[in-house]
């Protein structure tokens, strides 16, 4: 289809660029992280400013919003977590050396990545570090927490006591070209994951199945199984590097500099789909109720079938790159260099597919009964062939 739409909101607050945006996990708030150094609150409700955090010496890189409380990093080599109701600055975690680029936040664990070639472990509520996880030889990107409860088997826990007693893992994803595995109790290395040829500029975790997928700039995304370190498949069609991934239903979801989404059958490594009609790089992009949707270096936000690839809809009036994008009851959030919030009513949209994906059902279902009517005859036929034979 490939209609423009208008924002219904425009949130011109900001000073600077917006580099990251949050969602609450109860949906009710967001934070943005901007280059003018603050952080600011909105509501999901009204698309209005409720909070201003001001404090950071230097742009902010990243941030990460929970129900009670924000996170911002930032150039300034510093975190600092704020009271999302009086707007305080409660915490400011310091010890990094250079740009901090990315936080997470796991249990009463802070985690960070920095350009100082280390991550470290935070306690969240201590404002002390726990931990440093020394050893990358270039800058830490991109970061990603599991429990080895979530992966190991109680005979494959062979480790030493102390590793028993905090099971929490770190990953982290490093323009040295190396993704590396670190006991989170002790900083020890568990697994150097060797492979990408470029920096690893993201990571996706699926512990259940024991994966992990990392997108570089050598144009490849890798699985690594992340209980023996293995390398398991290298997807190889882009012709950029990789800047984002989504992981849906055993789908995996690809943005490159390459101007185009790929989505990928995890199981066999098939490429089944590729999401055309970008002019820039793809920078972010967001799975929801069927519809793949992305932010480019083109200032624009695209909707497509995630299925058929099919382009539903332009979003059309940022100027410059959208940094990142959320969802929240039908609603797309829109951040870019540009210092504006956009908020786009998506329900158009939404309950087009919604009907799309009825009627596709009801078409399978019934193609399914003839599919096992099928398959019943031609079992019939197969058991009476093995029968003449052995006669």
């Amino acid at each position: 289809m490939g209609n423009s739409g208008s924002a219904v909101k425009v949130c011109t607050d900001h000073q600077g660029g917006i580099n990251w945006l949050s969602l609450s996990p109860d949906g009710q708030r967001l934070l943005t992280g901007s280059e003018d150094g603050t952080a600011r609150l909105w509501s999901t409700a009204d698309s209005q400013c409720h909070g201003h955090f001001q404090g950071h010496e230097s742009y902010i890189t990243f941030c990460h919003l929970e129900n009670e409380a924000a996170f911002t990093c930032s150039a300034d080599h510093t975190i600092r977590k704020w009271d999302v109701v009086t707007g305080q600055c409660l915490a400011i975690y310091r010890g990094h050396t250079s740009i901090v680029n990315r936080i997470l936040v796991a249990k009463d664990y802070l985690f960070s990545g920095s350009y100082d070639r280390t991550a470290r472990c935070w306690s969240v509520d201590k404002e002390k570090q726990i931990q440093e996880f020394r050893g990358h030889r270039n800058c830490v990107l991109t970061l990603a927490h599991y429990s080895s409860r979530d992966v190991l088997e109680e005979e494959e826990e062979e480790e030493e006591e102390e590793e028993k007693v905090s099971r929490d893992l770190l990953v982290t994803g490093s323009t040295d070209c190396t993704v590396k595995v670190w006991w989170v109790s002790s900083g020890r290395c568990y697994q150097t994951l060797l492979g990408h040829t470029g920096a690893v500029l993201c990571l996706i975790l699926d512990a259940p199945n024991r994966e992990l997928f990392s997108g570089s700039t050598d144009y490849t995304i890798r699985t690594w199984n992340i209980v023996t370190g293995e390398q398991l498949k290298v997807f190889k069609e882009h012709q950029g590097s990789v800047i984002c991934l989504e992981l849906v239903n055993r789908h995996l979801y690809s943005g490159s500099a390459d101007r185009t989404v790929k989505c990928w059958f995890v199981d066999t490594g098939e490429r089944i789909q590729t999401y055309k009609a970008h002019k820039h790089s793809v920078s972010t992009l967001k799975y929801h109720a069927g519809i793949l949707f992305t932010g480019s270096g083109d200032a624009c936000a695209r909707a497509f079938n995630s299925r058929s690839g099919v382009l539903q809809k332009i979003f059309r009036g940022h100027k410059f790159i959208i940094n990142c994008i959320q969802i929240h009851n039908e609603l797309l959030y829109t951040a870019s260099h540009d210092g504006t919030l956009r908020v786009w009513d998506i329900r158009g949209i939404c309950k087009r597919n919604k009907r799309r994906l009825k009627k596709e059902r009801s078409v399978q279902g019934r193609g399914s009964q003839k599919g096992s009517l099928a398959r019943l005859f031609n079992n019939k036929v197969g058991c009476m062939v093995q029968q003449e034979t052995r006669e």
